[in-house]
């Protein structure tokens, strides 16, 4: 079957949690602006998934929009300095998961994260050869749903599912019209019956199932 079939991932609460190191650097951004408000671990998994401006209303709320905005920006780039430099946390049997994936499909990620987000995961980790295209909602302000849909598109995918880990990732999903695959690990549950994996390995079985 020659048809190109594709894998599209999530990040946080699907391929990684980078949700202490994102805490210790934004409390750390924080400070260097003058805001001196401690950023906890639970303050950024409660934010995992949305949009970086959601994520500004929810940090910055005192803030006028302006010097909002601006704070979202140097706390996003001190975060991917960051990150880049000390990594996160990948959920267990991820690269091994990944490079029997990549024997019959095609891997791709999409998120709702800030420009340069991704590159420093797969800087970090050394995980470039496993994807062959990314997309952000930092790259073009779009929301997931159409993002998911320019990817499928752009990589002209005859199938494709979205591995994610709540529930915005499947209404996203549904809004572009692909199979949903829930990483039942991560980050949030589902409001749907759907296939779902308990760890990535379960993945290399559901993939098949799902998009055969």
């Amino acid at each position: 079957m020659n048809e190109k079939l594709g894998l599209i991932f999530d990040m946080d609460g699907t391929l990684w949690d980078s949700s202490e190191n994102v805490a210790k650097s934004w409390t750390i951004a924080n400070e260097k602006l003058g805001y001196h408000r401690v950023i906890t671990v639970e303050d950024m998994q409660s934010v995992m998934g949305k949009t970086m401006t959601e994520i500004a209303e929810i940090i910055f709320p005192d803030l006028p929009l302006k010097e909002r905005m601006e704070a979202l920006e140097y706390s996003g780039n001190f975060e991917n300095e960051y990150l880049r430099e000390h990594g996160g946390v990948l959920y267990p049997q991820l690269e091994e998961t990944l490079k029997e994936l990549k024997k019959k499909y095609h891997l791709y990620i999409v998120s709702n994260c800030q420009s340069g987000y991704i590159e420093a995961f797969l800087d970090y980790y050394h995980l470039w050869d496993y994807f062959e295209d990314t997309q952000c909602f930092g790259d073009n302000g779009l929301p997931k749903g159409q993002n998911i849909r320019l990817l499928y598109e752009r990589n002209d995918l005859f199938d494709a599912a979205y591995i994610g880990d709540i529930q915005g990732d499947y209404d996203a999903t549904m809004e572009a019209g692909l199979a949903f695959i829930h990483a039942a690990y991560g980050f949030g549950k589902i409001s749907h019956q759907v296939p779902k994996i308990q760890s990535l390995p379960e993945l290399i079985e559901v993939a098949d199932q799902v998009l055969e």
